[in-house]
């Protein structure tokens, strides 16, 4: 493993980031969390439970507070029998949903908290009309990171051609978009965009000490080569449709308002 640049043997757990951990954790958590949590919910749970995890990524809803109180407890003491244990700074439990904004309101406790999860900043919002709505936005740490790695790899490529420039990163956008171009998440998706047209600017800009291209051959230029920023995906409901035809869209899971997660 590798901590803070000195590389030293391990003869347990997995290097952080490597190829092979989310592999091993969906081996690993399968029997040690899946499993046992569905099984925990059917004699201990009151209300509705929705469970979700992706590698060693886990959220958890429940209708009531005491279920979540009661699942943190018992997901704790499972972990433990396997060596495992929960994120101190990362598993939380929060008031979230559609009710949460309203009930927090009555009590004086301000807006409901935020949680991330695979990218995304999940956030209790408002239609139009004032119903609730589920808001994803691209977690700011991600956007930073990648939006560094582009400048960086502009720099060593500062006197490529401008085709040759504008090939790459209509490449990293597209990769962007077809992963965060999902419902609720423009304004994060435009920020990115305009950002990366600021980078690449400045970076043309450089090559030469008498540049003076005008800000409108500029703008032509990153028109051409930079997609237009739009969403790609479904909300989920209707991907979830069209992935299992034999859902009943009727049969929808009741309110959830309680979070808890975070297992790593």
């Amino acid at each position: 493993m590798s901590d803070e640049g000195q590389v030293a043997a391990t003869e347990s757990g997995t290097p952080q980031g490597a190829v092979i951990s989310p592999l091993l954790a969906n081996i690993h958590l399968h029997h040690v969390f899946d499993l046992w949590a569905h099984q925990w919910r059917r004699p201990h749970a009151r209300g509705e439970v929705i469970l979700v995890r992706y590698a060693d990524d886990i959220v958890a809803g429940f209708e009531h507070k005491a279920d979540a109180e009661r699942f943190w407890a018992d997901m704790k003491e499972r972990m433990a029998r396997f060596a495992l244990t929960v994120h101190p700074d990362k598993t939380r439990l929060i008031e979230f949903g559609r009710f949460a904004a309203a009930n927090r309101e009555r009590r004086g406790a301000g807006k409901p908290e935020t949680f991330d999860f695979l990218g995304f900043t999940h956030i209790c919002g408002r239609t139009r009309r004032g119903g609730f709505l589920l808001r994803r936005k691209s977690r700011r740490d991600r956007t930073r990171a990648k939006l560094r790695a582009i400048k960086e790899e502009l720099r060593r490529h500062r006197h490529a051609s401008i085709p040759e420039q504008g090939s790459w990163l209509k490449r990293v956008v597209v990769g962007w978009y077809n992963y965060h171009a999902v419902p609720t998440n423009i304004a994060a998706l435009s920020g990115f965009h305009h950002l990366v047209g600021e980078l690449w600017i400045r970076a043309l800009r450089r090559r030469s000490q008498t540049d003076r291209t005008p800000w409108a051959k500029m703008r032509s230029i990153i028109d051409r080569w930079l997609p237009t920023p739009r969403i790609l995906h479904p909300w989920p409901r209707a991907r979830f449709a069209v992935n299992h035809p034999r859902w009943e869209p009727d049969a929808l899971i009741g309110p959830v308002r309680f979070c808890a997660g975070g297992a790593q």
